[in-house]
């Protein structure tokens, strides 16, 4: 391939992120057409579980997802926002920041959290989260429940679990 034939396709590759990123996602948790990056982020982070009763269990417990907290860092790795919650919050270093409501989510691998497909609710504050429509969680590694017991003895004990995942932010094209 020469030169000018390998810069066209560069080319043609950065300026449709969109295109290309939602490919080797399950159906549900892809964005809907009309949409595209506007942001791209890897959030580095720990979740905080909690050992509780079981919901609508008498006597049982299990590891219950309290929260996370994460360095939203942009593709060269310079931090330029934070991930936390609750609610789930997405803030950028400018000051605007989201809220969503999750609307599917799909297993990934084993070890590692799922998958993560958000409805954005209009920003708060002028900057980086103006506009997004659509939040979306891939690329994960961790952040899945403690391997350790969860019972009657340690109930509200909480575990703090390493996770990162990519974040990508959608606004409408």
């Amino acid at each position: 391939m020469n030169a000018k034939a390998l810069l066209c396709l560069t080319g043609l590759l950065a300026a449709s992120p969109g295109a290309f990123a939602q490919a080797n996602l399950p159906d549900s948790i892809k964005v809907p057409a009309g949409h595209k990056v506007s942001m791209e982020t890897t959030g580095v982070g720990e979740i905080t579980y909690e050992c509780r009763d079981k919901a609508n269990a008498a006597g049982q417990t299990e590891w219950t997802f309290v929260g996370p907290k994460a360095v939203l860092n942009d593709r060269s790795g310079k931090p330029v926002g934070a991930y936390f919650g609750p609610p789930a919050t997405w803030q950028a270093k400018d000051g605007s920041k989201i809220t969503g409501t999750q609307v599917a989510v799909a297993p990934s691998s084993p070890g590692n959290l799922p998958y993560q497909l958000v409805k954005a609710n209009p920003a708060e504050g002028k900057g980086a989260m103006s506009g997004v429509s659509y939040i979306q969680r891939v690329a994960l590694k961790g952040g899945v429940a403690p391997s350790s017991a969860c019972t009657a003895a340690n109930k509200g004990q909480q575990e703090v679990v390493k996770y990162q995942a990519d974040y990508l932010f959608w606004s409408a094209s």
